[in-house]
């Protein structure tokens, strides 16, 4: 499933997928992967994204 709550949280910040993959320590393609859903992170990646875009693990990875 598309994690469209991490695109909108990105553009919001306004935050290209290669400025959230730096902050976060990351490839682009891992970010890319997860905004389609092609990709699962581990939870400590899932902290850093939140983090990185202040928000919750609620707001971005739980429906």
């Amino acid at each position: 499933m598309k994690n469209l709550k991490l695109k909108a949280a990105r553009t919001m910040k306004d935050m290209s997928q290669q400025d959230l993959a730096d902050t976060v320590g990351v490839s682009r393609q891992t970010i890319s992967s997860i905004e389609k859903g092609d990709y699962n992170p581990s939870i400590k990646l899932c902290i850093s994204i939140c983090k990185a875009l202040d928000k919750t693990l609620d707001e971005l990875f739980w429906e």
